[in-house]
């Protein structure tokens, strides 16, 4: 299966680990017009950039599922194999094989394209790899500096001025649009492999492998991988070099926060070495899955609860499951309330948004995981820590502050931790659908270039070298990317809520296959949007007023409970943008210096993969062994 084409480098599965899939979010256009060229501008004020048109986005998403399912059904399952069999340096040596023997079609269309100095270096690089390189199987020519030219028949036809107008998904092969599709076909026939089909199997299967397991995590803990990978593809597929200049001011809560995207595990396969398990929810009747990584000697079982819509397989919430593991803790990760995995298995209602009704949910789910642990790993399990990042961070507070409303026969917590809980979620909404509107600053005579070009430095920036230095981004331009990917999340929470039970809100028909129409109208929504046309309805049905919402979505209200909690630890940062100045305030008053931690800088979960924050988590967590 081919990702992209072979000058990019771009493996899809790279979301959530690098700065592009974490922030590389969008809206989708309409399949009855051509691509846009110019942003789109929502009713609730917010700018989308344009992607790509896709046409004919049914038979895309099925050549899609195909393609996924020989992803995960077949190539991860036995790459796992091929990769304790063949060690990292042969299948290096294989890549190199197979590179060196498609230098036929690179100096084709490097002569195409007009770069002559490319011709001679990859001539001499085939030169040099195939004799003292025996066969192409060592890279000579990099250890002696000889530049690498890349150039396929894709780029050579953007070159002579083909604009790419259609998206398409390529059976066995992967993302592409018109003008590269064809060229992948150019590709094949210039491809000596193409003739030697034992060989040229072989050596993608080998380019395949080591990135297989990540491609699955990917497909499976997004809500929508089919239109992230759209998305990316817009401007990956973009041969020119983006504008990397800034225009304005840093702004460092929103640009700190960026340090998501160096989350990643140590170990690649992580998420592979525990168990993926699932309970029957008895609220719901449906089975929902969880991850689980267990000491082989009684220990401490923290239970990580991520963000708003993020899932059990987020790199977030391996990375700090294997942190946990590695100090000798036992882990359960869990996937977040706005995942439509959670509303569809294990919420009870139909609308994620009441922090009572969204807690129990989530107490049921963890207190069923228990029951199946125990009963698997008799006298392992020793006492219990719930572990929340963001909206996670807020369950966190609000079920400590409610611990004595829980039933009897749900779970308790011996340790509470709150890692960047938002304390005021009115105040949350405000913040980002002012993130969604950040653009608007930009001269509107220059606002629709400077949209695509932000979200083409972020898709170039996959495709450099790892850099120490800040991510090229101002401070419109960081609030905008945060924004946008708060906008995708509601977007899956629209569409899965809706689907499941259409509140006649929406006035584009629903459907799986053809999700561009739907999604387009959904953007036209801000979350104070959701909040009024959707949640405040069918909550008011339930009995539950705009009153109640307030009193529950704001942690001030329970800060008596909260103090007389001594389980609840609290990490934060002062310029989380979640965050007031008397919030912070708050928290010292109410838990005290012993229990709060607060990082003087470092964003909203910007500053997790930082020494200080990751020993503070240990500490948090002292006493439970």
């Amino acid at each position: 299966m081919r990702v992209c084409p072979s000058h990019h480098r771009f493996s899809v599965s790279s979301r959530l680990a690098c700065l592009a899939f974490a922030l590389l979010l969008g809206a989708c256009s309409p399949v009855s017009t051509p691509q846009h060229t110019q942003v789109v501008k929502h009713a609730d004020g917010s700018l989308m950039p344009p992607f790509m048109n896709d046409p004919m986005e049914p038979v895309n998403r099925g050549l899609w599922g195909f393609n996924r399912g020989l992803m995960t059904g077949i190539v991860e399952p036995s790459s796992r194999v091929y990769r304790v069999i063949v060690p990292k340096p042969a299948r290096n040596s294989v890549n190199n094989f197979a590179r060196n023997g498609i230098y036929p079609g690179r100096a084709i269309n490097l002569m195409l394209q007009g770069r002559w100095q490319g011709v001679g270096d990859e001539s001499l690089r085939f030169l040099c790899n195939t004799t003292a390189g025996v066969g192409g199987f060592f890279d000579v020519a990099t250890r002696w500096k000889i530049p690498k030219a890349e150039a396929d028949f894709g780029q050579t036809f953007y070159k002579w001025g083909w604009q790419p107008n259609a998206y398409l998904m390529l059976p066995f092969a992967g993302p592409s649009d018109d003008s590269h599709g064809l060229g992948f076909a150019f590709d094949k026939v210039a491809q000596p492999w193409t003739y030697l089909g034992p060989i040229s199997y072989a050596t993608t299967y080998n380019r395949l492998s080591d990135s297989a397991s990540e491609m699955d995590r990917f497909m499976r803990s997004e809500a929508d991988p089919y239109a992230v990978v759209k998305y990316a593809w817009t401007y990956i597929a973009k041969e020119e070099t983006p504008d990397w200049r800034t225009s304005g001011a840093i702004d460092l809560s929103t640009m700190e926060t960026m340090g998501v995207a160096k989350i990643a595990c140590k170990d690649p396969d992580f998420h592979i070495s525990g168990r993926e398990m699932s309970v029957r929810i008895p609220t719901t009747g449906r089975r929902m899955k969880f991850n689980c990584w267990m000491q082989p000697e009684a220990a401490p079982v923290v239970y990580i609860v991520p963000g708003l819509s993020s899932h059990r397989l987020s790199l977030m919430t391996l990375a700090f499951a294997e942190h946990l593991c590695q100090n000798g803790y036992s882990v359960v990760g869990t996937t977040g309330i706005f995942h439509p995995e959670f509303m569809e298995n294990a919420s009870t209602a139909d609308l994620p948004a009441y922090p009572p009704v969204d807690c129990r949910d989530l107490l049921v789910e963890m207190t069923e995981i228990h029951k199946l642990l125990e009963r698997k790993n008799p006298g392992r399990l020793g006492k219990r820590a719930f572990v929340g990042f963001s909206m996670g961070a807020f369950q966190a507070l609000h079920m400590a502050a409610n611990e004595a409303k829980h039933d009897a026969d749900l779970m308790k917590f011996d340790r509470y931790l709150a890692i960047n809980p938002p304390l005021n979620l009115q105040h949350g909404v405000v913040r980002i659908d002012g993130f969604n509107n950040a653009p608007m600053a930009w001269p509107e005579d220059k606002r629709d270039f400077l949209v695509g070009n932000t979200l083409h430095k972020v898709a170039k920036m996959m495709t450099l070298p790892p850099s120490a230095g800040p991510p090229p981004f101002d401070g419109i331009e960081s609030e905008f990317l945060i924004g946008l990917s708060f906008k995708l999340t509601l977007r899956d929470a629209i569409f899965s809520s809706q689907w499941r039970n259409n509140m006649g809100v929406l006035q584009t028909p629903l459907s799986k296959w053809r999700r561009d129409p739907c999604y387009e109208e959904i953007l036209n929504y801000s979350f104070r949007d959701y909040f009024v046309k959707f949640v405040l309805p069918y909550y008011k049905t339930k009995g539950i007023s705009l009153s109640d919402f307030r009193r529950e979505g704001n942690l001030m209200n329970y800060s008596n409970k909260l103090r007389a909690n001594p389980r609840v630890r609290v990490l934060t940062n002062r310029n989380d943008f979640l965050l007031q100045n008397k919030d912070l305030s708050w928290l010292e008053s109410t838990l005290g210096s012993k229990r709060v931690k607060i990082f003087p800088s470092g964003g909203h979960l910007g500053n997790l993969t930082s020494a200080p924050v990751q020993n503070a988590v240990l500490e948090s967590l002292g006493g439970l062994k």
